[in-house]
């Protein structure tokens, strides 16, 4: 999220518009001003503000809401968190296990002609399983008209379908015609010499020059009923129709399907038992082909029979999705047209963000992979003619409408997201490892979203690299990461501090040893992104964390304050305050007040952060309780450590001249709080007494209490006056 000095939305402030009766610009100073505009936008964000961005906008496979590992607000402590999990780990270094789906006696492909035994039409009439009254009508239709059109995803169940319709029928022998038939000649492939009574013709191709068009069929209709044969034709759902009634296919539940291949391979007892097991529930809740639901029936087969391991059944659903995303990327363009490619990515990286801006980044990508085909040829993207549900259809996706965090508030977005969700995390690592070939122009399209206004689409970029990371880090490091870390721009470098942090919560090796040494380099850009990056990962290592900030400030003290770096002086502070809200907040109040005398530099340290936590408020509401303060509460409460180290770091805020003034103003908001609610009063008035050891201390508190103005120059809030009578007289 923004903040308002630090716009994030990539508009222009409104102070920056042009007068009315400016006259004209010269071209070259159109051309220079919008890179001067740019330039003016790009400031540092805030590292709370960008924590938060990360926090709303990271993947749903990064888990956000894990107490133990990032972010944690402590408000309750779990509001925040990103986290690998065995579910990351395992799919990132996948076991690559092969599977092949294939149905015996329909292994061939589909553009084979020839056929069907009968023996593999019994097979399948076992274990085939339908919505029973849609399959009448379909039967009926077929059984009138003598031509059926049937439409749906691929793996679906469709070409069973279609044997079996015709099985039911009594149109023995079956044949399979090519599915690249030209539609015109269909009706010329019937002849009475191949004796055949039922055809089929599975995915047959069309293009825009050569639909599927009702002659077609006409033609086809009349040299059938010569025959007393029956056709069933299936259809992806991008086939080119003109006049023509497809109906589409309904596939039955994966359970159903698995349940019947189970009952012809085992006993009934032992086919209700293999269906609890929790592999098989799992793989069930992820809606898997009924190509994989076939061959998963046979892997538990084995498993009952003794033949096959209970890993062999737990790892079958991840073997199954890496198949199937290799097949996407190593298909031919007719199969998976390299646009579709491009949005499966697309998908990958954005997986449960907003359809539409899914589609728009894919179409940048899909500029990028032509270019990297031919960088001769002008890109081109169709503006029209993409079908959203065909397209999710595909990727085996689905769309919703869910909330989406913006600076605004939440925004109600129509979403997309893989139904399964480890796809991201295949895909991406099958692109970036499989397809060598791809990466100049899946990196010159994470650099141009890292340089994106949109907080959700930097943060997309960042994930996708910590993925990246994980399968390859050389490589993501050289190519990506370390770019961004060095760039003169903030907006590149924030990138990969979330790239290097997320990379590392999903269980990337060596990132903390890369933070140390760009901490501890002569690099001023990798200090930036090193420190930054310490504020969102210390909270695993705080001790390692603070003592590598600690030799960074000292660093920034060695020539002397007259030429200390401001703006990394403010960083690290930003960092440390980080470190105080986390999970480990009780370890890292005991490491600064151990070190709080250490030298000055520590000391302004140690102090300009702890002032900064004590700033930050639940929600980040105007008038939110003071996640401090009700930290200090709850230690209080229940006799911990921090309700003495809060207080000790109180009074040496107050008491230094470089924190006093900005302590007594976050102090004076506290007060404002508690005026509107109970709970920060008793708390604030339990903390008070506390701040009280000299009198000294005693009339500093005092001369605030007395003289403190209310919100717009009102006058003083009551609960100064009750505040006021809890610090102890001198």
């Amino acid at each position: 999220m923004s903040t308002p000095e630090q716009p994030e939305s990539g508009r222009p402030a409104p102070g920056n518009a042009p007068e009315a009766a400016e006259p004209p610009a010269p071209e070259e100073d159109r051309q220079q001003r919008p890179a001067e505009t740019d330039e003016e936008r790009d400031q540092p964000q805030d590292a709370w503000a960008a924590r938060r961005d990360l926090i709303d906008h990271s993947p749903r496979t990064m888990n956000v809401g894990d107490r133990s590992r990032f972010g944690g607000g402590l408000a309750g402590r779990d509001q925040h968190g990103v986290s690998g999990g065995r579910v990351t780990g395992d799919v990132i270094m996948g076991s690559k296990t092969e599977y092949h789906f294939a149905i015996p006696g329909l292994s061939a492909p589909a553009s084979a002609s020839g056929e069907v035994p009968r023996t593999t039409l019994e097979r399948l009439a076992r274990t085939f399983v339908a919505d029973e009254e849609f399959m009448a009508g379909l039967l009926e239709r077929l059984r009138r008209d003598r031509v059926l059109v049937l439409s749906g995803a691929r793996f679906t169940g469709r070409r069973t379908a279609a044997l079996m319709l015709l099985h039911r029928l009594g149109a023995d022998p079956v044949r399979t015609l090519v599915r690249d038939t030209d539609p015109s000649e269909l009706a010329e492939r019937f002849t009475a010499e191949d004796k055949a009574r039922g055809y089929v013709v599975c995915d047959l191709a069309t293009r825009r020059d050569r639909p599927l068009r009702e002659p077609h069929l006409l033609a086809a209709r009349d040299r059938l009923a010569e025959q007393d044969a029956y056709l069933v034709v299936t259809l992806g759902p991008t086939a080119v129709l003109e006049d023509v009634a497809a109906v589409e296919w309904r596939p039955p539940a994966t359970a159903d399907v698995l349940a019947a291949h189970l009952r012809t391979r085992t006993d009934e007892a032992t086919a209700e038992k293999l269906l609890g097991l929790t592999a098989v529930t799992e793989f069930l809740a992820r809606g898997h082909q009924l190509r994989e639901v076939t061959a998963f029936a046979q892997v538990l087969g084995e498993y009952a029979a003794g033949e096959a391991s209970e890993r062999a059944v737990a790892d079958f659903s991840l073997g199954s999705l890496e198949n199937q995303v290799q097949e996407w990327f190593e298909e031919d363009e007719h199969t998976v047209h390299l646009r579709d490619k491009a949005f499966l990515v697309a998908l990958a990286a954005f997986d449960g963000g907003p359809y539409a801006l899914t589609a728009e980044l894919s179409d940048l990508l899909y500029r990028f992979l032509q270019e990297t085909e031919d960088p001769s040829r002008v890109p081109e993207v169709p503006v029209f003619g993409t079908h959203v549900g065909k397209r999710l259809q595909l990727a085996r996706a689905e769309r919703y409408e869910d909330d989406e965090h913006t600076e605004w508030g939440p925004v109600t977005q129509q979403k997309a997201r893989f139904r399964d969700e480890r796809a991201s995390l295949v895909l991406l690592r099958e692109v970036w490892t499989g397809h060598p070939s791809a990466r100049p122009a899946l990196i010159a399209w994470l650099r141009q979203l890292a340089d994106d206004g949109r907080p959700l689409v930097r943060t997309r970029a960042a994930s996708t690299v910590a993925v990246l990371a994980r399968t390859d880090l050389p490589s993501a490091m050289a190519l990506v990461i370390e770019p961004w870390a060095t760039s003169k721009r903030f907006r590149q470098r924030l990138v990969a501090v979330n790239a290097l942090t997320l990379a590392h919560l999903i269980d990337t090796p060596n990132i903390p040893r890369i933070l140390d040494t760009w901490c501890e380099g002569d690099d001023a850009r990798l200090r930036w992104v090193a420190v930054r990056s310490y504020g969102l990962i210390g909270p695993e290592r705080p001790e390692q964390a603070l003592a590598a900030l600690r030799g960074a400030v000292r660093r920034l003290y060695e020539d002397g304050p007259g030429d200390l770096d401001e703006s990394m002086a403010r960083e690290l502070a930003e960092a440390v305050e980080l470190l105080l809200l986390s999970p480990a907040s009780d370890r890292v109040l005991a490491e600064l007040r151990g070190h709080l005398d250490d030298d000055r530099a520590v000391r302004d340290l140690t102090l300009a952060g702890f002032v900064g936590a004590c700033r930050r408020k639940e929600g980040d509401e105007r008038y939110g309780t003071p996640l401090v303060l009700a930290w200090y509460a709850r230690a209080v409460t229940d006799g911990d450590a921090p309700a003495q180290g809060i207080p000790y770091l109180w009074r040496a805020a107050l008491a230094d001249p470089g924190s006093a003034r900005p302590a007594l103003e976050v102090l004076r908001e506290w007060v404002l709080v508690a005026d509107r609610a109970t709970a920060a009063e008793w708390a604030l008035a339990a903390l008070l007494p506390t701040l009280v050891t000299t009198p000294t201390e005693h009339q500093r508190l005092s001369h605030l209490l007395r003289t403190m103005s209310g919100e717009d120059g009102n006058p003083p809030p009551e609960v100064a006056a009750r505040l006021l009578t809890t610090l102890p007289t001198r």
